[in-house]
Order: C-alpha cells, then structure tokens, then sequence
C-alpha cells in the first residue's frame, strides 16, 4: 500500500514539478531514482554538474503561494503516487506530475468516456454530442471533454442534463476559464459533482501549446474516446490518436461526406474506428480497463519502490560511450544495457543526466532516441 504523501512531500513534488527542464517523464525518472521528490530536489545540483545543464529548483515561497491559491479557490492539487491520483492516467509515460482540481477528485477514477469534436459544430452535431452524453452518463460513465465551445460544451451539458457526473480538462489555470462564455458552465460542473482538472498553473492563460498536452489527459483518464465531428488535423483527431496509443478504444460518429467538420470522424471508421450512433454502440465494446493492461494497475510509484541506493559516479568516459549507441531511432534500454556491457542502475544514471542535458528523450516502451530540438 503507497503511503500518503505529507504536506512537506506535496510541497516537494509541486516544486520539482515546476522547475524549468523537468518535464513528466524526468520527474517520474527522477522520483524513481531517488526515492522521493525532497531527495530529487537535493539531487538536482549533481544531476546539472554531470549535465551540464542549469537546474534551478523552483523556489518554494512560489509553490507556497500557488497551494495557497488553489486552496482559496476551493480546489487541491493530486500528485502523481499519490491514492487520490486517477489510476488510468498514471498509467501514461507522461502522466502529469501534479493536477489541480475543482470539485470531486474521487471522480477521476471512475469509469469515463471521453466525447470530443469540433469547435465549429453543426446544430445536428451539438445535438448528437447532447444526447450521446446524456445517455452514457445515464448508464453510468463519467463523460470527459475539454470545455470547449461545440461538441466539448454540449458534451458537458448533456451529462449534466442525465443527471450525471462530468469531467472538464482544460489548456489553462482554473482561474482562467476558455473559453470566456464557458465560465458559468465550469461552474455548474463543479456545483453539480463533477470536476475540473488543470496541469498548467493557476494564472496561465490557454495556448495553443497547452492544448495538445490537455488532449492526452483527456485519452489517460478515459476508457474510450468518441469523436463527433473532426476536421482533419483537428485536435479531437490528436485525442483519439493518443487514446489509441494507450490502449483505449476509439469511437467515431459517421457525418455527411460533403461536411468538413465529418472527414475526421469517417476517417476515423475507415482505419477501424466503431461506428457511433447511439450509446448502445459505445456500450458494447467499452472495457473494463484499457488493452493489455489489468484494471486501474498503476505503475509502480516512489512509494512501492525499495529504497534507493547511493548514487555512483559514472566511469569516465562511460556517457559519451552510452550517447554513442543511441541514435535518432528509438531503442530499448534493455538493448542498451546489453550493448554496453555496464549495470543497468549506471545505464539509467548516465540517460538520466543525458536527458536532463536535453541530449536525449524518453519514449513510451521504455526507448530513448537523440533529441531532435
């Protein structure tokens, strides 16, 4: 059983969140190499004199006052390992080190559908979105969107109208509610049971940069997505191809070949999609728990791993040797460890401070590849 973090620990784990250059996958890295965030932040001169990277840990009067803040707001922050943390997100390579939410945290482990799709949506569109929510929360499910104005909006409303609990990601803080006419809807989602949940920081407006990494906590909180209405290259296209990528089921409702706003969603069908009309279709083909994977089986956080051993320096020379072997395609780093005939434990010392370095980047499989930025 993983111990609840204290509030030391929330404090530790927001600030190595937030510190420039430590991004999901190295804070997971980091965590699991050092056992818990206070010892990553004490790690992190070493870490930047191997790298040769400038790591200022994030100053904790900063993250004081962003607690602070949250709490006035009437919302908490979930960190990843910790008991209140969604289950199926963790189980993203890039799970968000920290979430901030309004209203019912609880709920983000339950059983979601995800239900997206254009901004610009059709009357018929809305109306399908509208009466596909209302049905699948009336049969149980959370439904997940993005607060959006469309297919996102009428998602949301058409839960509410079950009634039923509904969740919303958003690109920005919760104080910054996008788009602005969605702001008394955010409200009334966190008045009626359901949530809101932000990785950026309070007092971050939404950016189109932003709204890709809201897309794949909307696929890691779901069991399956469906998209009504996408224009090709749209976000809601981005959700169902992450979804897919974690395993999770993939739905598309059919539009008019002649609508823009359906060439998405058909595409979708045509690479094998499940053709939606009605919540039936959903129904029959949702899982209890994403491909290949047991139910809500977290990873393995700082808590259930043994406790850390005394870092090592690397041999000389030994980085430069493990930077050799890897290229622009992805390898395993069971390969790795193989191929250069070191520890496994030096291995994953030496990528540590090579990604921190920004030489090299994480993949999903447990693969690394040269840095392409």
């Amino acid at each position: 059983m993983a111990a609840t973090p204290s509030p030391g620990d929330d404090l530790a784990r927001l600030r190595l969140a937030r510190t420039e250059g430590i991004g999901p996958a190295t804070f997971r890295r980091l965590l699991a190499r050092h056992g818990s965030a206070r010892a990553a932040l004490e790690a992190l001169p070493g870490h930047a004199a191997r790298s040769g990277r400038s790591l200022t840990p994030y100053p904790a009067a900063q993250a004081e006052r962003e607690m602070a803040a949250l709490t006035m707001l009437g919302g908490r922050f979930l960190f990843l390992g910790s008991p209140l943390y969604p289950p199926l997100l963790s189980l993203l390579e890039d799970a968000p080190p920290a979430l901030a939410v309004l209203g019912n945290p609880a709920l983000l482990a339950s059983r979601q559908i995800g239900l997206v799709g254009a901004r610009s949506a059709s009357a018929a569109g809305r109306r399908m979105a509208e009466q596909l929510a209302r049905d699948l929360a009336g049969a149980g499910l959370a439904i997940t969107s993005g607060l959006a104005r469309g297919i996102d909006a009428a998602a949301h409303e058409g839960a509410l109208a079950a009634p039923g609990p509904t969740i919303a990601v958003v690109a920005g803080g919760l104080d910054e509610p996008y788009p602005p006419e969605n702001a008394p809807l955010q409200a009334r989602i966190v008045a009626e049971g359901g949530a809101v949940v932000a990785e950026a920081p309070l007092g971050t407006a939404p950016l189109a940069r932003h709204f890709p990494r809201r897309n794949r906590i909307v696929a890691g909180l779901v069991l399956g997505v469906v998209v009504v209405e996408a224009a090709p290259k749209s976000g809601s296209l981005i959700t169902a191809r992450l979804a897919l990528e974690a395993g999770r089921e993939v739905f598309a409702v059919p539009g008019n070949p002649l609508d823009p706003r359906a060439r998405g969603g058909n595409d979708l069908i045509r690479q094998g999609a499940h053709l939606t009309e009605t919540a039936e279709d959903v129904l029959q083909f949702l899982p209890e728990a994403p491909r290949d994977l047991p139910l809500f089986a977290p990873r393995n956080t700082p808590e259930t791993q043994p406790e850390p051993r005394a870092e090592a320096p690397s041999p000389p020379g030994e980085p430069s040797k493990v930077l050799e072997l890897i290229g622009t395609t992805p390898v395993a780093v069971d390969d790795l460890v193989r191929r250069c005939q070191l520890s496994a434990p030096s291995v994953q010392a030496i990528l540590l401070d090579l990604e921190l370095s920004g030489l090299v980047e994480t993949l999903p499989g447990n693969r690394v590849a040269r840095s392409l930025s």
